[in-house]
C-alpha cells in the first residue's frame, strides 16, 4: 500500500507541475512538520531511493515578499539536489500580514529540528544539513545561519530538544538590512511594514532585529551570496555588505555576483543560470559532503 501511495503522490506531481521525478529518488508531498497556531505546516521531501548510508540534507526556504510565494516552486530544485544525494525538503512557512516577524523564523527554525528529529526515518545525517532560499527565502535561510545560538528564535514549533543549526547557506538575492532597503528598493515600502508592523519611521528597531546583517558573529555558519548586479528590489548591495560582514569576523562567505541581473535574475542569459545552479551544488557539496 505505501509503494501504491508513493506512486500515486509521483503521478500527482508530475500532472501538476510537468516536472519529470528522475529515476532513483523518491518525491513526497504534504508532510506536516509543525502546527503553531493550528496551520498544520508542511514540506515537501525529494529523497534518493538508496538509503545505504546517511545523507546530508537541504532545507528549500520559498521567497514571496514574507506574504505570498509557495513551497512548490522549489520542487525542482528538490529534485536535483535528490539526484545528487541530499535529501531536500521546501517548506511551506507562516506569512504577513496575519503572520508578522519573527513568526516565519519561528517556522524555518522548527523546520531544520523537525528534520534532526527525523532524522533516522529518512536516512539523513544531522551534522550536515544545510539552507537555501531566494529573497524573503533567502532572508530566512540567513536568519539561520546567523542566528543558531539566539534562544528568542526558536519559538514553540516542536521539537525543542534537537537544534535549529545549519551548516552553510547558499543565500539567493536576500535581503540583509532593512534599514537600507526603502530607498532602493521598487516595493520596500509596501512588503517591509506588513512583515515588520510599520515602517522605518515607525518600527526601527524590528527593523534592526530583522535584519541578518546584525546577528553577525564569528560563529556564523559559512554563507554564499548569489545577487544580481541590476536588482531592483533587493540591491545587490545588501549581499555585498553581508559578505564584507561575515568575513570580518573571520566567517567564511562568498558573493558570486550576475552582471546585468534583475530580481529573480531576470536578464540573466542561459549560461549564467546554468552557472548559479552549478555553483549552489558545488557549493553544498563543499560544505556538507
Amino acid at each position: 500500500m505505501s509503494r501504491m501511495l508513493i506512486a500515486a503522490v509521483l503521478l500527482t506531481s508530475v500532472s501538476v507541475f510537468g516536472q519529470k521525478v528522475p529515476d532513483g529518488v523518491i518525491f513526497e508531498r504534504n508532510i506536516e512538520y509543525s502546527n503553531p497556531d493550528g496551520q498544520h505546516l508542511q514540506l515537501n521531501m525529494a529523497r534518493p531511493e538508496d538509503e545505504a548510508s546517511l545523507r546530508p540534507a537541504v532545507v528549500c526556504i520559498h521567497g514571496g515578499g514574507f506574504r505570498a510565494g509557495s513551497r512548490e516552486g522549489f520542487n525542482k530544485l528538490c529534485l536535483k539536489l535528490a539526484e545528487n544525494g541530499y535529501v531536500a525538503v521546501t517548506v511551506t512557512y507562516r506569512l504577513a500580514p496575519k503572520y508578522q516577524f519573527p513568526a516565519a523564523v519561528h517556522d524555518v527554525k522548527a523546520a531544520v529540528r523537525w528534520l534532526r528529529a527525523n532524522a533516522k526515518k529518512y536516512h539523513i545525517d544531522p551534522e550536515r544539513i544545510g539552507t537555501t532560499g531566494g529573497s524573503a527565502g533567502g532572508h530566512l535561510a540567513q536568519f539561520l545561519a546567523v542566528t543558531k545560538d539566539v534562544p528568542q528564535f526558536e519559538g514553540s514549533g516542536g521539537h525543542s530538544e534537537y537544534s535549529s543549526s545549519v551548516a552553510c547557506v547558499a543565500n539567493i538575492y536576500g535581503p540583509s538590512d532593512f534599514t537600507k532597503s526603502y530607498d532602493a528598493s521598487v516595493d520596500a515600502a509596501e512588503v517591509l511594514p506588513l512583515f515588520l508592523g510599520g515602517n522605518l519611521e515607525q518600527q526601527r528597531r524590528r527593523h534592526i532585529e530583522a535584519s541578518p546583517l546584525y546577528w553577525v558573529t564569528p560563529n556564523a555558519s559559512p554563507t554564499l551570496c548569489i545577487h544580481g548586479t541590476e536588482d531592483r528590489y533587493v540591491a545587490h548591495e545588501q549581499a555585498v555588505w553581508l559578505v564584507d560582514k561575515l568575513k570580518a569576523a573571520h566567517v567564511e562567505a562568498r558573493l558570486m555576483t550576475i552582471e546585468g541581473a534583475d530580481h529573480g535574475f531576470r536578464g540573466a542569459s542561459p549560461e549564467q543560470r546554468e552557472a548559479i545552479e552549478t555553483e549552489r551544488i558545488r557549493f553544498f557539496d563543499a560544505h556538507l559532503k
